[in-house]
């Protein structure tokens, strides 16, 4: 009697745990794509931060940031002159979509279902927020695609530098594809609105409890490793060096900086984007999209919620072959594409107040 006893409990037990599945097995992480350019581990991280003047940036409180996402080597210390000004526990991310061709993603956000992402200091929890914006913008808006962003970088990069300084973090990852201006700003529009209204619901601080961060590389340059495709308009030689930064400079002078307004980021994409055709580029950012919408968003939040005027400061503009590398080859880390005149890409930093 007793075995039978014990056998029908521990068949109700079994049951049980079939019928309730335990709270690892209902959780979803996105994983780390890129462990060559980017810390992965914590030990990783730790060495980095030692490795760069990590103090620059402190004293700054960003509304909105624009950060380069390539390598740490190639970078340095740019990530902390741009990222240690964004202080904020919850970061609205817009990154790349750089395979949206690959899922046939265009003219809508994309968003992620993940509970959290994982990150060197430990998973970084993905905010409440995302899901209420969802729910807040059209249907034909917005897509949620997880497969888009467990293979895109664009966002990864940043996160580390972030969970370094706050442990607290929480992210609301989106992607930004293929868009024309007009329905950037059709979006953009309604997803400030959406974002305004929970900022006001939960009493949220811009800058100081929720910032915006942006994330683009720069212009990608040179006639080799692009995939057969030559993007060295100006040549590679040193006067056609000097021509592209001076055309970086242009760019980020007349569309990124002061005031923020559309005519600026109007301007921004017609830099950057054929006018025939939004989807081939004109100047070759990746941030072609990413910027223009988290710029329009910005705006509009700004108008919404009745702060002072939103201004551009110029933080730093670099490539990846004209500052000595950071040594990272002893920490399992290295870099994911050569760096020489034939083949570099720029790097943008800019804080908003």
């Amino acid at each position: 009697m007793k075995r039978v006893v014990l056998l029908l409990v521990a068949i109700t037990l079994i049951n049980y745990a079939c019928k309730v599945p335990t709270e690892s097995s209902q959780r979803s992480v996105r994983q780390v794509v890129d462990s060559v350019g980017f810390a992965k581990y914590n030990w990783q991280m730790d060495s980095i931060v030692k490795r760069m003047d990590f103090n620059q940036g402190k004293d700054n409180l960003w509304r909105v940031a624009i950060s380069p996402h390539d390598d740490y080597a190639y970078v340095g210390d740019l990530y902390p002159k741009i990222l240690n000004g964004v202080k904020a526990k919850t970061v609205v991310l817009f990154g790349v979509a750089h395979k949206a061709k690959t899922y046939n993603l265009e003219d809508q956000l994309i968003f992620d279902s993940f509970d959290a992402w994982s990150a060197p200091y430990g998973e970084v929890k993905v905010s409440k927020f995302r899901d209420d914006l969802i729910s807040k913008l059209p249907v034909d808006f917005s897509i949620v695609h997880n497969e888009m962003h467990q293979v895109e970088h664009s966002l990864e990069a940043l996160i580390p530098f972030l969970q370094y300084q706050n442990r607290e973090l929480e992210i609301i990852p989106v992607l930004v594809p293929y868009m024309s201006f007009d329905k950037m700003q059709e979006i953009a529009i309604t997803f400030s609105g959406a974002l305004s209204e929970i900022m006001k619901k939960s009493d949220l601080v811009w800058g100081k409890d929720i910032s915006i961060l942006i994330s683009t590389d720069a212009v990608h340059y040179g006639d080799e490793d692009w995939g057969g495709k030559n993007y060295a308009p100006y040549g590679t030689d040193e006067n056609g060096l000097l021509e592209v930064k001076n055309k970086e400079i242009e760019i980020i002078n007349e569309c990124l900086l002061g005031e923020v307004t559309p005519e600026k980021i109007k301007k921004f994409v017609s830099y950057t984007v054929q006018e025939s055709d939004y989807k081939e580029y004109k100047w070759t950012w990746c941030g072609r999209y990413s910027v223009p919408f988290g710029l329009l968003t910005s705006y509009f939040l700004n108008k919404s919620i009745g702060n002072s005027v939103l201004k551009g400061s110029f933080i730093g503009y670099a490539n990846s072959i004209d500052h000595q590398t950071l040594q990272v080859n002893d920490l399992n880390m290295g870099t994911t594409a050569p760096a020489n005149n034939h083949h570099f890409v720029g790097y943008p930093a800019v804080g908003y107040k």
